[in-house]
């Protein structure tokens, strides 16, 4: 289920709400500036992130609930007196999820995840799988693409798939900061992935499925067929290595996940972009 989905039913199922943003961070702070959590009286949504810091917001929360109060600011020092070690500073804005507020956030939510970078994990294999069930986790847009319909099939429910004839067509219509794992049963087809997405320089991260004598092949094969020498040092080749030989799908996975979220916030600070979400909600208030 998406984000949005999953914050639309907290609201239908939760009459009082407060919202509560970070709308300010000064110095050491576990969220940035925007973060964003909602108290009902029972349960919550989202995260400011965890602590002293957050169950003394929930608490607070839950009393201007209590209290039928609509709107507070917290200025909490993450020290010692709070039992919380960051050394920063932040405010907080607890404030009565209304309509207008419940709309602005669902609203913001969807914009969120509209703009979330795309990532395209080519091959829905044993590695591919366990990618996708991790990457459907964090704040990306993941699709799987396969030739092969019965491995597909496989996919936990909800991963977005497609069957594609020539899965190398999708790179060239893939949008400016995506990411490529590639990772399919046929060498040949990962040659021809990797090279498009080479031959693009605005991606986040390209990278195979593969060993040291793959990635020589695969270099040399491409240097053949034209390719630039300096495209190469985009290409991670082993997928997911970091150093470690474990070659079970599911750490290979875990490591390329990481890899992957690694390059694609890397990209994201030198653009200077920061989330949407996290902008609008201390511009509008909430």
């Amino acid at each position: 289920m998406k984000t949005s989905q999953m914050l639309e039913t907290f609201l239908a199922a939760n009459a009082d709400v407060i919202v509560c943003t970070l709308t300010s961070v000064r110095g050491s702070s576990p969220r940035e500036e925007g973060a964003l959590m909602l108290v009902a009286p029972d349960e919550i949504w989202g995260t400011i992130g965890g602590g002293a810091l957050e169950y003394m917001v929930i608490d607070h929360a839950r009393r201007l609930i209590a209290s039928g109060r609509a709107e507070e600011a917290m200025d909490v020092p993450l020290g010692p007196e709070i039992g919380q070690c960051c050394g920063g500073r932040v405010t907080v804005r607890l404030r009565y999820a209304d309509v207008a507020a419940r709309g602005e956030v669902t609203t913001l939510a969807m914009a969120e995840e509209e703009a979330a970078p795309h990532v395209y994990v080519f091959g829905a294999g044993h590695v591919g799988r366990v990618l996708a069930k991790i990457l459907s986790l964090l704040p990306v847009r993941v699709e799987v693409i396969d030739t092969r319909q019965e491995e597909l099939d496989l996919l936990d429910g909800g991963i977005s798939h497609r069957r594609v004839a020539m899965p190398e067509a999708v790179v060239r219509t893939a949008p400016p900061g995506s990411a490529f794992a590639i990772m399919t049963h046929d060498h040949a087809l990962d040659f021809l992935i990797a090279s498009e997405a080479l031959a693009r320089t605005d991606c986040a991260y390209t990278g195979m499925v593969g060993s040291r004598t793959k990635r020589a092949k695969f270099a040399s094969w491409f240097l053949e067929q034209g390719g630039d020498r300096a495209a190469l040092e985009r290409l991670v080749l082993p997928i997911g290595a970091q150093g470690l030989g474990d070659k079970r799908p599911s750490v290979i996975a875990a490591l390329a996940a990481a890899e992957i979220m690694v390059q694609i916030n890397s990209r994201e600070a030198s653009d200077g972009r920061k989330s949407i979400l996290s902008q609008e909600r201390v511009a509008r208030g909430l």
